[in-house]
């Protein structure tokens, strides 16, 4: 599947166009190594998200079956509400990097606001997160590009966290605050490109579920509001009109490497808790 092609002529990843396989840059778009070395037709059978969004699928349905494991049988309870049906113990969730109030400020686990977006509280929970951002994540990536819809979906995470951990909110976790990042970038979109069509469909999604949050208990709308404002001003930083650099892809990386790293840190640091 990943097979480099050394000869010949290629799709530029950024604009669609016809390029050489070694070109130092897109005569069109103006984008750096438009071959990405060899391996652009590998990279755009992953679809314009390259793989991103089945790797959040994936990895959140790890951790979420991973922390149901952990908390033993008194995960079926349910605690007498379908909210809570299949809900990982507290205990748990906050070894695997939960965030919040306690957590960021009062343990200094500040790297949480990284760990919350990948961890869920319930069935429920995982399976409407899962359900957003598989009909988001593709729509952001077609529009910003992959690397930079990464780049959004982390940094709108963190900063969500961050403002519900200012709240005074204890302990939150999901992966809605960078799902509501993903719908501030494509409001942003709309507003740059003209488009209302797209903004208006993505501010009322946005609207819509942000007002559910007050009608229904446990949902953390201090992150939902700190994601849609930090995806909003990355959308804004990144520029959606201006080609997807080489350099986009580089930080997207380096985005994913965080977030790993961020749950393998508060795995260790809170294991020695309970040593």
């Amino acid at each position: 599947m990943f097979r480099r092609q050394t000869t010949g002529s290629v799709v530029c990843v950024s604009c669609g166009y016809l390029v050489g396989v070694n070109d130092p840059q897109c005569y069109h778009c103006g984008r750096r190594n438009p071959g990405l070395w060899g391996f652009a037709p590998a990279f755009r059978k992953l679809g314009g998200d390259m793989g991103f969004v089945p790797f959040v699928i994936g990895t959140c349905l790890v951790l979420y079956t991973v922390t149901l494991l952990l908390s033993g049988p008194s995960v079926l309870s349910g605690g007498g509400s379908l909210l809570n049906f299949l809900a990982p113990s507290q205990n748990v969730i906050m070894i695997f990097g939960a965030s919040g109030y306690f957590p960021v400020f009062l343990l200094h686990r500040w790297w949480t606001i990284f760990s919350a977006s990948w961890l869920h509280a319930s069935l429920l929970h995982i399976g409407f997160n899962m359900m957003w951002i598989r009909q988001l994540g593709p729509t952001v990536g077609e529009f910003y590009g992959a690397g930079r819809m990464v780049i959004i979906y982390t940094v709108a995470g963190a900063v969500g966290f961050l403002v519900s951990s200012l709240a005074n909110n204890a302990v939150t976790l999901g992966a809605s605050a960078s799902i509501f990042g993903l719908l501030g970038a494509l409001v942003y979109y709309g507003r740059r490109t003209g488009s209302s069509h797209v903004s208006g469909q993505a501010l009322s999604w946005a609207v819509t579920v942000f007002v559910m949050g007050f009608i229904m208990s446990g949902v953390d709308n201090w992150a939902h509001a700190g994601g849609f404002a930090g995806g909003y001003v990355a959308g804004l930083v990144l520029d959606p009109l201006k080609p997807e650099r080489i350099d986009h892809l580089v930080i997207a990386v380096g985005c994913l490497v965080v977030s790993i790293l961020s749950i393998v840190v508060s795995i260790v640091h809170g294991l020695s808790f309970l040593r």
